[in-house]
């Protein structure tokens, strides 16, 4: 499956930078999704509109895995008026994964 990386204004007002990582669960180690991440820095939110391969429900309140594990909650970011999941710290393991 070939991923097309999303190029829009929030990505170049992060450097122009993306990857794309692969999304799992910190407990059970369940596929939640596949995630561009623009720019540097750590992974605190999740944005909706860059989540890609999604296996668990994104239009819940909640962000869970396949096991109910609580990952993250659903939030609007005031800062660019964006849905988006707040990440719990140690919620879920990442790992960069080269598109095709």
């Amino acid at each position: 499956m070939k991923k097309v990386f999303k190029n829009d204004r929030y990505k170049k007002d992060r450097g122009g930078y993306s990857r794309l990582l692969e999304i799992s669960c910190q407990k059970c180690g369940g596929h939640i999704c596949h995630y561009q991440k623009d720019g540097p820095g750590a992974l605190r939110r999740i944005y909706v509109d860059r989540i890609f391969d999604s296996k668990v429900s994104i239009s819940k309140k909640n962000l869970s895995c396949l096991k109910d594990h609580l990952i993250g909650i659903k939030i609007i970011y005031e800062k660019e008026k964006r849905p988006a999941f707040r990440l719990f710290v140690d919620s879920i393991t990442k790992k960069i994964i080269k598109s095709k």
